[in-house]
């Protein structure tokens, strides 16, 4: 199918773009840059609305923690600018861009919104959804509206960014947006604790996490994932290794960190830099991605794990409690390599395809949480149940949120239950 892209520069353009669709009974699919399209059942339609014309920073009040721009501004160029205030979006989204094949950084603040991901300090700070103030952009009638504002405490109606966070573009084509921006931690280190079996790390992030140290992240990487580190601590490990980052002021860091030591058995602690190397691996799925010339594991930076691609990455949300309990029972099944984050409440696995891998994974899951097909070819993708099956009602419910912003099924449809 030949595609053709319409690049609006301005909102009333993309208005007028929608309006042209829904006249024609056109359905247009809505993006950014594009690096997370491989995320989701692939989307048949003949035209593609870009949005990455719309970029720029409209506002930052660096005092009053809120930024605001255009939905198309890149993360390359938000990220960077909050650093130099020693700022940050406390959710630290995620670039999956390598995860497709894709160069790093080429995400937009509306992409990440829009699809809701968030990283290791997810279990603190809270998700995107969590740190989206106001929104503007175009409904399925083709309406230029607004939703939330400026302020933390907003009370103007109805809380409708916090249901654009996740909807990967199925309600509105958003053209800005308003972000709640946090100050950025002084220090950071990572406590190491190796040769766990996933049950013994799991209570022990557990532990960490209602100890009172404020732990910002919790991860565990089973022996053949912690050997793909770019981290040489963590790759030098010589087996499986669990992870407790503490972050803030120095000497609070350094007092919490000597009390978790102690409290946990900790083997190593990881300095400044190799903490956000490691963490930056855990957030974007690195271990997973493809990678041609990964570097030596003796290193220690910002590079990326090298991975298998031909492999499928399901990534699937569970009760901590269960984790391991659902890790065993998919590497019973299927050939699978696998780690945790959250604390345990949330498992990225590389699948090798079989015909039932679909099936395995959520029998294994029960009804103990959710998984989301993340990397697959187009022909899988488009055969499997990308995202979890919906249980009735919210599926009702789904169809109806649906329906009122965008009645026609103009904007995205092959992700209308993405995360509506």
């Amino acid at each position: 199918m030949t595609v053709t892209t319409v690049k609006p520069d301005s909102a009333a353009q993309a208005a007028d773009a929608v309006r042209w669709a829904l006249s024609e009974g056109t359905p247009l699919d809505v993006a950014g840059s594009g690096s997370k399209r491989g995320l989701g059942r692939p989307i048949q339609t003949a035209y593609t609305l870009d949005l990455s014309g719309l970029s720029g920073v409209v506002a930052y009040e660096a005092e009053e923690l809120v930024l605001t721009a255009k939905a198309g501004t890149p993360m390359a160029e938000i990220l960077p600018m909050l650093a130099e205030r020693r700022q940050q979006l406390a959710f630290e989204p995620q670039d999956l861009g390598p995860l497709f094949g894709r160069p790093e950084g080429q995400g937009t603040l509306g992409g990440v919104v829009a699809s809701g991901l968030a990283g290791p300090r997810r279990i603190s700070a809270g998700s995107a959804r969590d740190h989206t103030l106001g929104i503007e952009g175009v409904n399925g009638r083709g309406d230029l509206y607004k939703g939330g504002g400026k302020v933390v405490k907003n009370v103007t109606g109805y809380d409708v960014p916090k249901l654009m966070a996740g909807s990967f573009g199925t309600l509105t084509a958003l053209t800005e947006l308003t972000v709640k921006v946090l100050p950025a931690p002084e220090d950071v280190r990572t406590l190491l604790l190796a040769g766990r079996e996933d049950a013994g790390a799991v209570a022990a992030l557990t532990a960490a996490l209602q100890s009172p140290y404020d732990v910002s992240g919790a991860a565990h990487l089973p022996a053949a994932v912690a050997a793909r580190s770019h981290v040489r601590t963590v790759a030098g490990a010589g087996g499986a290794v669990t992870l407790v980052r503490v972050e803030g002021f120095g000497p609070s860091v350094t007092a919490r960190v000597a009390a978790l030591k102690e409290e946990l058995g900790a083997d190593a602690v990881l300095d400044r830099d190799e903490s956000r190397a490691v963490w930056t691996e855990v957030r974007d799925v690195a271990f997973f991605c493809p990678h041609p010339n990964p570097p030596s594991p003796a290193s220690a930076g910002e590079g990326r794990g090298g991975g298998d691609d031909s492999r499928h990455v399901w990534k699937i949300s569970v009760q901590p409690s269960e984790g391991p309990r659902v890790a065993e029972s998919i590497r019973w099944a299927l050939d699978a390599e696998l780690y945790f984050d959250w604390g345990g409440g949330l498992i990225w696995a590389a699948v090798v395809p079989t015909p039932d891998a679909a099936s395995a994974i959520r029998g294994a899951l029960g009804t103990a949480g959710h998984a989301t097909l993340v990397r697959a070819p187009e022909d899988v993708r488009t055969t499997t149940e990308v995202f979890h099956p919906l249980p009735d009602p919210v599926m009702a419910l789904s169809r109806r949120v649906k329906e009122s912003f965008d009645p026609c099924g103009i904007l995205n449809p092959g992700r209308m239950y993405a995360g509506v």
